[in-house]
């Protein structure tokens, strides 16, 4: 008799769960196109230069052109969203970032490229956020882990295959090619999606704010302590992992006179750790705390970037790199995991405000790092390691109570996990 009554509830219920599975594979694609074409980029830096005759810091700008305003509009994305519904605005920015990804491959000129990324930054910035709240919502908190980890180490797997495919392609299909390639991927990610319009149009939407709602949003959401650390870091950690990156390319250039397929190799590392491994750490990470690992992942950027200093072998520099990419792996996801819980009802709004810091930061980072780069690269990378290493260090303290609620039975009640 019971197997009967709860027999079409499991079944229900389990179809239920195949199809937020596939959904989660095809969101975590999209994911990976969308930072594929973000970092394929850098890498292609000194390539750019030579083709349009100018310095590789005027073409480097083309890097945060794109970058801040994909931060800047997340914003726009994350209140439409809690207003609107996901379903139109996440089909609308995949369609908007295939179009535009596209007809940047018509840019004939510096200025006209930079013109092209900024209306693909603001046009794409929906897709990896209203992703993001989609898990948030299709996953209870202490199960938010695994799938937050497959959706960043798909933007690891975009950045490990987009700088290295980038440099290692443009050769033989040139950098409009590159562009014409991952437009066209972005289209077929696209109709992927579209079977599962039904599930998206089912998450709850929430309630309609007006601007003054808005405005207190933002206000609850960085007026705590646990807010303003958590966003706080999702920005330093984001300048200082994208003002490294940026550069990279430029830096095995010069200090190893390697040409465009030497330096994709190089960066091979960089995102495989999170490609292979997010899941895992995401799991690691509700088990014993985001606390135990957030120092972690920290000091191994801080550590990777103070090797590249010593003008190490170029195998261990390209170790260096993979490492570095670890540490991004350990934090960003698990500063994620923190924001899906401090929403409340505009997880939208929430998750926003973190892409907003996260891709912000990556826009300031890359520039920030080229000003400094005027005194050379050792300068350079021992500024943002010093910096992260501070960081690393101020977090044990700062991030002490993220940590699973089973263990928190052992330390005093005490408001700080809903600070």
């Amino acid at each position: 008799m019971t197997g009967t009554s709860t027999g079409p509830a499991a079944k229900g219920q389990s179809s239920a769960t195949v199809e937020r599975e596939r959904l989660l594979r095809v969101l975590a694609l999209a994911t990976f196109i969308i930072f594929f074409q973000a970092f394929m980029v850098a890498p292609i830096i000194p390539q750019l230069s030579a083709t349009f005759g100018t310095s590789a810091e005027t073409v480097g700008l083309i890097v945060p052109a794109y970058l801040i305003p994909y931060g800047i509009a997340t914003l726009a994305y994350g209140l439409l969203a809690d207003r609107l519904g996901i379903r139109p605005l996440i089909f609308a920015s995949l369609a908007a970032f295939a179009v535009l990804t596209v007809l940047t491959a018509t840019a004939h000129s510096v200025a006209a490229l930079a013109a092209w990324r900024v209306l693909t930054g603001l046009g794409a910035s929906g897709v990896v956020p209203l992703a993001l709240v989609l898990v948030g919502g299709m996953f209870p908190y202490e199960q938010r882990g695994r799938p937050l980890g497959g959706l960043f180490g798909a933007m690891a797997g975009g950045m490990a295959f987009g700088s290295t495919f980038g440099a290692v392609l443009e050769p033989y299909i040139g950098w409009r090619g590159l562009f014409l390639l991952v437009g066209t991927a972005g289209a077929g990610v696209l109709l992927l999606l579209l079977p599962y319009r039904g599930f998206i149009g089912a998450r709850p939407r929430q309630a309609v704010a007006t601007l003054g709602d808005l405005f207190r949003g933002y206000r609850d959401l960085l007026g705590t302590q646990r807010g303003r650390r958590t966003y706080g870091y999702v920005l330093l950690n984001s300048v200082f992992q994208s003002g490294v990156f940026t550069w990279l390319g430029v830096y095995f250039e010069r200090r190893y006179n390697l040409g465009p397929v030497g330096i994709g190799l190089a960066l091979l590392g960089y995102g495989v750790p999170g490609f292979l491994f997010g899941p895992v750490i995401g799991r690691v990470a509700d088990r014993l705390g985001r606390a135990r690992l957030l120092p972690i992942g920290l000091g191994l950027g801080s550590l990777a970037t103070t090797a590249l200093i010593l003008g190490l072998p170029l195998l261990a520099a390209a170790i260096a790199v993979t490492i570095l990419s670890l540490g991004y792996d350990m934090t960003q996801p698990l500063f994620a995991g923190i924001v899906t819980s401090l929403g409340g009802m505009r997880p939208g709004q929430a998750m926003g405000l973190n892409v907003f810091f996260l891709f912000t930061g990556f826009g300031l980072g890359s520039l920030v790092f080229s000003n400094v780069l005027r005194l050379g690269f050792g300068p350079a990378l021992g500024a943002f390691a010093t910096v992260e290493a501070a960081a690393a260090l101020a977090s044990v303290a700062l991030f002490r109570s993220e940590i699973p609620p089973g263990t928190a039975r052992n330390l005093s009640q005490k408001p700080q996990t809903t600070q």
